[in-house]
């Protein structure tokens, strides 16, 4: 008798069954949440694993600082203890402080315009008294730009007070000109990154006369920031009545340059003040600290940093040196 053959039904399938409908997934948010918490996690776990060493914790960073007293006058027997920064009002430790004996790139901006008529010889007087200070044995370098009709080198940068001084005597008015003050500090600023200027400084002297740069003030304190330059802004004569956007524009940057730069803003009345208010600046350029302090690891920098003293009666302000290229790759940056 022939065996009977096994039915289709005695078959046992061997391979899983295959569904042609989609599993239920979750919604795409809690996807992206889930994912989220693992990075977390593993940046976590990473960060335990890794040994401890200070340079993998924090970086140092380091400012020029101008302490005055009551009486505008600098004050030099401070220590780490006395100095408070703050990074978006964070507090920071202050490692290290010293006299910041670093050599300065001083760039003098005059206005020679039109409306400088009466103030040209104290402006040349006052000048050529602070080269006398900036250049009493330094190595400092001091440029002289004219702002009338366009920015104007007068004399190139330089530590030789010979050479400085002759283009501080070209100083002359400029009749039937404007003031470019704001194209004069963008234009200076691209020479301080070109040639990276390691202690940029912009001393700016500048009448109430009209501004002709015809520029916006964002376009003028971008570069200024960009340079780590402090600047200082002198503004001589009766304050100006005029309203147009020129005028707002360079207002502007004569209220915020100095203030977010590190610099000092003075505004005088009288001009025959210049020359004691030019040897008051240099007094300060001259007793400033470095101060250097810890900050921990970011990609992200800090928009604001400042920069107080502990003892009364005492104002600081500082200047943020700009990292150089190793330190952003220490950091991640690109």
């Amino acid at each position: 008798m022939t065996p009977a053959l096994p039915q289709l039904t005695d078959f046992k399938p061997v391979w899983p069954l295959i569904s042609l409908t989609l599993s239920k997934t979750p919604p795409y948010t809690e996807l992206v949440k889930v994912r989220a918490l693992a990075a977390i996690i593993l940046l976590g776990v990473t960060a335990i694993l890794l040994p401890a060493t200070p340079g993998a914790q924090a970086i140092q960073r380091s400012m020029y600082v101008s302490v005055l007293n009551e009486a505008d006058a600098p004050v030099s027997d401070l220590g780490p203890s006395d100095f408070l920064v703050r990074e978006d009002n964070v507090a920071r430790e202050v490692l290290r402080v010293a006299p910041a004996d670093d050599p300065m790139q001083i760039a003098v901006l005059v206005d020679n315009s039109q409306a400088s008529r009466d103030y040209i010889r104290d402006i040349r007087v006052g000048v050529e008294s602070f080269v006398n200070e900036m250049t009493n044995g330094t190595k400092h370098e001091i440029s002289i730009i004219a702002l009338a009709e366009r920015p104007t080198i007068l004399a190139e940068a330089s530590s030789d007070r010979v050479k400085i001084m002759k283009g501080v005597n070209r100083i002359f008015e400029q009749r039937g000109s404007g003031n470019y003050l704001l194209d004069g500090v963008i234009e200076v600023c691209k020479g301080f990154k070109k040639r990276e200027a390691q202690r940029p400084v912009i001393v700016g002297i500048s009448t109430e006369g009209p501004e002709f740069s015809s520029r916006r003030y964002e376009d003028v304190l971008k570069p200024l920031h960009d340079a780590g330059a402090a600047f200082h802004a002198i503004v001589l004569g009766l304050p100006s009545n005029d309203i147009s956007e020129d005028a707002r524009n360079r207002a502007a940057v004569l209220d915020e340059g100095p203030r977010t730069s590190g610099g000092r803003r003075s505004s005088l009345l009288a001009t025959s003040a210049l020359p004691g208010e030019l040897k008051r600046l240099a007094a300060e350029l001259t007793h400033q600290y470095r101060v250097t302090y810890a900050r921990p690891l970011s990609l992200i920098p800090p928009e604001h940093v400042t920069v107080s003293v502990t003892r009364p009666g005492l104002k600081a302000r500082g200047t943020l040196i700009p990292e150089k290229p190793e330190q952003k790759r220490e950091q991640g940056k690109p």
